[in-house]
């Protein structure tokens, strides 16, 4: 196939239009097409008196070669191969222990995922629960202020990106990352998504995309075990030797010679267990602020001026970012079109929170992550583990602020600005649920990150029309954008304890689902290298 890109297509247009713009580029008959697809759909706004897509498209060619030789450089190129699944030596595998994974977020689904289909038959620990008892047990957390520590937004099978907006964008350039959608795709995930510069799946279906996975996985022999939490693990001479779990029934060992680490960003007590039993840990930067809230009308006017509400663009997002006189960076993160904030908190008497989308981003609200860098001299120490510390102390901070029954501390965008609590809302509506109280975020975040907001929002308005709104509403306290540690590993994926592999955003090597789903591929890869079962 070749590719086409740079396709100027109307909002209006119908569904061949960047068939008809490739071949006029391409100077070709459409006889000569065998098929074709989008490869690529994004949204050029920069002039809002033209708002369009721009478009790639791959097409399947008569004579191919012999046509891209007739064309100017750049007009097209061909498609390349992308991942290629591994090849697995299968008459290796009997009697090897079966490997073991903690966490089945997007890193553990997608390593279980690859062993399983290699025929290795993994054990995976979830301490959560399965995503539709789990969202029972989030929606009763929202509705009620009941809080199940072992399952919640953060844990539960899906990870925390289960109760999100289901966003696929990511930064990072690795192949395995079209193989995520791809297998996405065919787990039920919309087909845009293959082509989407900004993918998401949306939190009302990722669950159904969830279960196939699983259902697949368990197809090949795999094993889930939920409501099963990590709690040891046995060393010996430098290497792991076993596993040790705890369920309703008890406490459970396993002999286990290989355990993927994907635990997710907020098991703060999974990552003190490990630590004690000798996996080397340092601290890494995060990142602390609050959810921040607009109408999501007045965002697509400023996005998209007068094209604002045409059916074919949807609500509109932003990113935003600017760098603090202090030399710190200030952002907005998972951004929530037409979307809520919700509950987030994993720990009793902490209050944290997060934002989600269901498909049709239809909410009356934008909200976003609006966070400024913690850097690690912040932390107070040099313990590995004293980020988790400090996020505690502004969570539970937070806690009493919203009065200890996990309502929510916010705060008006005016008042924040004046430097001034917030005594009555405006018209923007905070989501949040169970519930808000209005307060002033200097009780509850460190100076560098409320001084940083104020010169965030300034800066950002400057970016994005009406961003300092003054009734605009912020809901405290967002903390678990990233992990505070990372468990570093060597070429062959391994930690300080030979068989132990760190993974995903738990271990600081991802920042999202695409990026940790791919990085629980590549870990899984390399610990079938490692045994020797996948050719090179």
């Amino acid at each position: 196939m070749i590719r086409i890109g740079n396709l100027k297509i109307p909002l209006d247009a119908d569904a061949e239009a960047p068939l008809r713009a490739a071949l006029k580029k391409l100077r070709a008959e459409r006889s000569a097409v065998l098929s074709w697809r989008v490869s690529r759909k994004s949204v050029d706004a920069r002039d809002k008196r033209d708002v369009h897509f721009v478009m790639a498209a791959d097409l399947e060619m008569k004579e191919e070669e012999k046509l891209l030789r007739s064309l100017k450089p750049g007009v097209a190129s061909p498609v390349r191969e992308g991942y290629a699944p591994p090849v697995i030596r299968r008459e290796k595998i009997g009697g090897m222990p079966r490997p073991v994974i903690a966490g089945f977020g997007p890193g553990g689904m997608f390593a279980a995922l690859t062993l399983a289909r290699a025929g290795l038959k993994p054990i995976v620990l979830e301490r959560g629960e399965r995503v539709e008892d789990r969202k029972q047990s989030a929606d009763r957390f929202a509705r009620e202020g009941i809080l199940d520590p072992e399952s919640n937004v953060q844990f539960g099978e899906g990870g925390a990106g289960a109760f999100s907006d289901g966003k696929l964008t990511t930064g990072i350039k690795d192949p395995r990352c079209a193989f995520v959608l791809r297998e996405l795709h065919l787990h039920g995930a919309p087909e845009e998504i293959l082509y989407a510069a900004r993918p998401h799946i949306g939190t009302d279906r990722l669950p159904g995309v969830v279960r196939a996975i699983r259902e697949e996985i368990l197809s090949l022999g795999g094993e889930i075990r939920f409501s099963a939490r990590l709690t040891n693990v046995t060393i010996r001479k430098g290497a792991l030797a076993a596993v040790e779990y705890t369920d309703a029934q008890g406490v459970h060992e396993i002999s286990a010679d290989a355990l993927i680490l994907a635990i997710g960003h907020s098991a703060a007590d999974t990552q003190g267990m490990l630590y004690y039993a000798g996996v080397n840990m340092i601290r890494k930067p995060f990142s602390v602020g609050v959810r921040i809230e607009h109408p999501q009308q007045m965002i697509d006017l400023a996005q998209y001026g007068a094209f604002a509400g045409h059916k074919a663009l949807g609500a509109a997002e932003y990113h935003l970012a600017c760098k603090l006189p202090d030399g710190r960076g200030a952002y907005t993160f998972c951004m929530c079109p037409g979307g809520y904030v919700m509950p987030a908190a994993s720990r009793p008497g902490g209050v944290c929170v997060n934002g989600m989308s269901a498909y049709a981003r239809d909410g009356e609200n934008a909200n976003a992550a609006l966070l400024v860098d913690v850097r690690t001299e912040d932390f107070g120490d040099d313990h590995p583990l004293s980020g988790f510390a400090l996020q505690r102390t502004w969570e539970e901070s937070a806690f009493r602020a919203g009065g200890g029954d996990y309502k929510a501390p916010v705060q008006r965008v005016e008042d924040l600005l004046a430097g001034r609590e917030t005594k009555a809302l405006g018209e923007v509506r905070p989501t949040y649920r169970p519930g808000v109280v209005c307060g002033d975020f200097r009780g509850i975040l460190p100076p560098f990150a409320f001084q940083g907001l104020q010169y965030a929002i300034r800066a950002f308005d400057r970016q994005l029309r009406g961003f300092a709104l003054p009734d605009a509403v912020m809901t405290a306290v967002e903390s678990r954008s990233s992990c505070p540690v990372r468990v570093p590993r060597d070429g062959r994926c391994e930690s300080s304890v030979a068989g132990i592999y760190p993974c995903g955003e738990g271990a600081g090597y991802a920042g999202g689902i695409m990026s940790a789903a791919a990085d629980g591929v590549r870990v899984a890869e390399a610990m079938m290298k490692n045994a020797g079962i996948m050719e090179e």
